[in-house]
Formats: structure tokens, sequence, C-alpha cells
């Protein structure tokens, strides 16, 4: 995993920052940069504070080390997560940043990853150690993550003034964009450019913040990588949310009828534990109970792809792209015959037809392969592209299709050609990453020394990245596309 091969280890604080809330200090590596880890940006979100909206961070007198991360957010262990398993904690809205320069001569652009995980797992720690840092001001955010972060309840709606529940990881989100705005012009950063991006979840948590009303002006620009606003599944209402919370909190022990306070008083081990034992008819994998836009009528107030269709989202610059091989989530074609069923309407029958005649591919993988990445992540990508782009914001699409020597494609892949040292790979390696820095400075990812990257309108083009290659082409697996529209 990216974080494992970028941890180092702790330094001693020789580089302070005044932050709004009080100075803080960081480490110096021998290449200049500056690293500040354990930030908090948000109260802990703790006690009567649970399922509430974050709440500014508390000042602090004297100066705070910075150079511990702080704890990753409450998750079960499923392996590739595990470093943040071990450290968790439920008061865990901190973030990192990395500054190449406290005090340029121009305030340099600012990079706010959010990282992955299927909005249950995960953290921000290592993301700022990588070679991305070298170039732009780049921030790592933790969020509340699964049942802590995306509950919706009965109980919670009703004591909202806002009516609503659930979203509280993407309010988090808002809070840590908030707290770069007023700070982070003290890191050598400017607050006026700001680019949000990330991986899966993360991408759909960016895609969600183009949507949320409660997200304008936090943000310049943004990258979805292999993720989109809907991930390509039919939103709940709240009151579909709602009923899951509602199951998942009497797993959890709740008694019947349990008020807000009640639920309060739930271990949040439980509640985490009890979110692996919901059922979800309606999708039928546990690992994408949160991966379903909620609109709950505040932080979202309609379903993704009916505000994409009537706005195109913010009105801001956008890349969005996903990996010609990505997550194999479909064991069989009884799975794939209900997703088609579920995600294609009236337009079903002739994607089972598409499928049917569909032959393994030595570069997208078997049939179930190549439908999983359509489903979950090429088409979203196309939809998300088409309905910013006709509202005329600038936007491009990309296809990431290489892998090492030795190695095979897959989800996330892509993140350590992003943010790795490029000097690290081989020659024809796709320059990912100084396409990234420059869309960051300018909003167009086009410059020097790189080919030509199209915008996607007109003509639905998007470029492919492959060994050696960077390739213009058009209408992104248009066949099976065309027939849905879910972002």
């Amino acid at each position: 995993m990216l974080l494992a091969a970028l941890a180092v280890a702790a330094a001693q604080p020789d580089v302070v920052v005044r932050t709004e809330t009080g100075s803080v200090a960081g480490e110096t590596l021998a290449d200049g940069r500056r690293l500040f880890r354990g930030i908090p940006f948000a109260q802990p979100p703790i006690g009567p504070l649970r399922w509430q909206p974050p709440l500014p961070a508390r000042p602090w007198t004297g100066i705070r080390d910075a150079t511990h991360p702080g704890p990753g957010c409450m998750q079960i262990d499923y392996g590739w997560n595990h470093g943040n398993a071990v450290n968790q904690s439920e008061d865990c809205l901190y973030l990192e940043v990395a500054s190449p320069n406290l005090k340029p001569t121009k305030p340099l652009p600012v990079m706010v990853w959010i990282h992955g995980g299927g909005n249950r797992a995960g953290g921000a720690t290592g993301v700022i150690q990588s070679d991305l840092s070298k170039h732009v001001v780049l921030v790592s955010i933790q969020y509340r993550l699964g049942a802590l972060g995306f509950l919706s309840h009965t109980a919670l709606t009703r004591e909202s003034p806002h009516r609503s529940s659930g979203n509280y990881g993407l309010l988090d989100q808002q809070a840590a964009l908030r707290w770069v705005q007023m700070n982070i012009a003290a890191f050598g950063g400017d607050p006026r450019n700001v680019t949000i991006f990330g991986e899966s979840a993360g991408a759909q948590d960016v895609g969600l913040q183009f949507l949320s009303p409660l997200a304008r002006g936090l943000f310049a620009k943004g990258i979805e990588e292999s993720g989109t606003a809907g991930f390509g599944m039919p939103p709940r209402t709240l009151a579909q949310n709602e009923a899951i919370g509602e199951t998942l909190v009497r797993i959890a022990g709740a008694p019947a009828h349990a008020g807000a306070a009640s639920l309060r008083r739930i271990s949040a081990e439980a509640l985490v534990r009890a979110a692996e034992k919901t059922p979800l008819p309606e999708i039928g994998d546990q690992s994408y109970i949160w991966l379903q836009a909620v609109s709950d009528g505040w932080v979202l107030t309609e379903p993704p792809a009916k505000t994409l269709a009537r706005t195109g989202g913010a009105p801001l610059p956008l890349i969005v792209g996903s990996n010609a091989r990505e997550l194999d989530a479909f064991h069989d074609q009884a799975q794939l015959d209900h997703a088609v069923d579920k995600t294609f309407g009236r337009n079903a029958a002739a994607a089972r037809a598409f499928y049917g005649g569909l032959k393994p591919d030595a570069r997208r993988g078997s049939v179930l392969l190549q439908a999983a990445t359509d489903l979950g992540f090429a088409c979203p990508s196309g939809v998300a592209a088409t309905a910013h782009a006709k509202a005329g914001n600038p936007t491009w699409q990309y296809e990431f299709d290489y892998a090492l020597p030795g190695e095979d494609l897959s989800h996330s892949y892509e993140i350590r050609f992003a943010m790795g040292d490029p000097a690290s790979f081989p020659r024809g390696a796709p320059p990912l990453q100084s396409y990234w820095i420059n869309f960051a400075r300018t909003g167009d990812p086009n410059g020097a020394g790189l080919a030509r990257w199209e915008t996607y309108a007109p003509g639905k083009r998007y470029i492919r990245f492959s060994d050696g290659k960077a390739e213009i082409k058009a209408d992104l697996r248009g066949d099976i596309c065309r027939l849905r529209d879910l972002p």
C-alpha cells in the first residue's frame, strides 16, 4: 500500500507555524520540506457531539507537537488498512500538511487529499511524505467513517434543526476545507487555489462536494480518481438511510424506539461491528454500505444525477477518470445480472445482451471484471464528465491503462503515479503527477513536454495512458455506457 511505502520515522519538532487556533511544531526533511501531523481541525466528535456537525477546534496555548499522526477514525481491520485500524479513535478529526516553502515569493497551489476506503476505512497518514509535496502544499484530511460518519436515524433527524441526518463525514471534509481557507497561507499556500482530489470513496466525496451547496467557495477545482458522486449506484433517500440506520443500531444493541441520547451511549466499536451485519438487499455487498449517496435535504439537497443534470455541479475545472481494470466486484453471473437489472432500468435487457456477447480481454480482464469496471467506474465517470462539460465547465477525462512489469493493473493503482517520484518509474510510465501539478497550478493539466490532453467536450474525448503512450480517444466504453445515466 502507498501509505506503508511512504511511512517514515518520527522526528523532533524544529519548525513552528502559527494557526488560527494555536502554534504547531513540525519537522524539516533533508530536502527542506516541512511536515506537520495531527493538527485538529474540529472538536472531537464524541459524547454529545457524536452525529452532530463538526465544531471548530478549540484554541490551545503554547506550542503543539505536530510530528506525530493523529489516530485514524473508527473502522474494522480489513488488512490493507491495518495501520489505521490499530491506532483508531472516535476522536479523529485531524489533518496533515506538508509544504516545500513556508515563505514563497508567490503563494503555492494547495492540494487536499480525501482518502478512499469505502467511506468505512482508511486514513490521512503517510500521504504528505509523497513526492507531490515537493511541488505544492499538500494536505491530507480525515473524516468520520462508517456508522459514525454516514448513519441516518429518525431520532437524529428529529433533533436536527435541518431535519436531516447522515453525511457527517462530508461535513467533516467541509470543516477541514474551512480550516485550509483560514490557515493554509501560514504554510505558504494559496487559499484561492485549492484543488480537492481523492480516489475511490475519496473521489466520490470530491464529486459530492461539487454538488453540496455547503461546500461552495471552499475549493477551486477537483480531481476524481476512480470514483464519482453516485459511484454508479442508485442513491438513497433520507428515509431509506434512516431505515438502514434503525436496523444497524438494533444490531448494535439499542432498545426499540431509542432516542438520540440512548444512541450516543452505544459504544463506537459496537456500531462499527454492526454495520458488517446489516442486511443490504438493494446492493447485496456489505463493502458498499456507505457508498450510496444519501439525499439528506441539507448537505445533499437532491440525488446526484438530478443536480448534475440541472447544474453540472460547482462551475469549476474537473478531472475525472478510471483505470482499465478496477475492482473485481462480481463473483458470478447472477450477481452481475442483479446489478444490471438495478442500474440499467429499461435498458437492462440490452445490457444483459451486451455482456452476454462479451469475451475476456487480455487488457481488461474477465467479463465480470469488465462489467464491474464499467458499472462502477468507466460509465459513471462519463456521465459525470458529460454533465459537467454540458454546463460549460472545463472538464477532462482519462483512462489509466498501465502497470509496472510483473504487476497487474487494479483499483487504486494510479495513486503511486500521481504521488510518487517520477524518476523511480521506468521510462514510458505515464507522467500523471506532472498533469496533476499543472492542473493544481493553473486549472489546466497541459504543460510543456507533455502530450496534449484535449478537453472532454466536444466529442466525449478522453486521454488513455498506457506504456509510453498518451492517446486521445473518444466515448469511453460507449457501447455499454450509453445505456445508463447514473453518475
